[in-house]
């Protein structure tokens, strides 16, 4: 590409309004991917299952992120010509390692809420003091 700058790893450089590295934490961090990843790090699940391991998911919104899981190479999707059709949903070696990731972070938030709901209520506390001087 002549005359243009490769891109910082934290530029913008898509349509979307996302370098592509944001674009891809937001595909694992978010609320469903986080799930998807932690139970599919377990086991391969048919899509059923896998809705309710996970819970209060639309089949909608399921489908939609094992969709964008599988286009990053996160999830493989595996449909059996049988009948009924049988398609089971398991990882891949990167998102295995992604997965992982994410398991340690919430190992992390579960060991640390006590710390962390002990700063909420200093927090909560001094902006209420600071409401009450006003």
């Amino acid at each position: 590409m002549a005359g243009k700058q490769a891109p910082g790893k934290y530029e913008t450089v898509d349509a979307e309004g996302m370098c592509p590295y944001r674009l891809v934490l937001e595909h694992v961090t978010s609320r469903w991917g986080v799930l998807v990843l932690m139970e599919l790090l377990e086991r391969p699940y048919r899509f059923s299952e896998l809705r309710r391991a996970i819970g209060r998911v639309s089949e909608k919104m399921l489908t939609q992120t094992l969709q964008t899981l599988e286009r990053d190479g996160l999830v493989h999707r595996d449909a059996k010509p049988v009948i009924p059709p049988r398609v089971d949903y398991s990882l891949t070696d990167l998102g295995r390692e992604a997965a992982t990731q994410v398991r340690a972070l919430a190992v992390w938030t579960t060991e640390r809420m006590p710390d962390v709901e002990r700063a909420r209520g200093a927090y909560d506390e001094a902006r209420a003091e600071k409401a009450r001087a006003r």
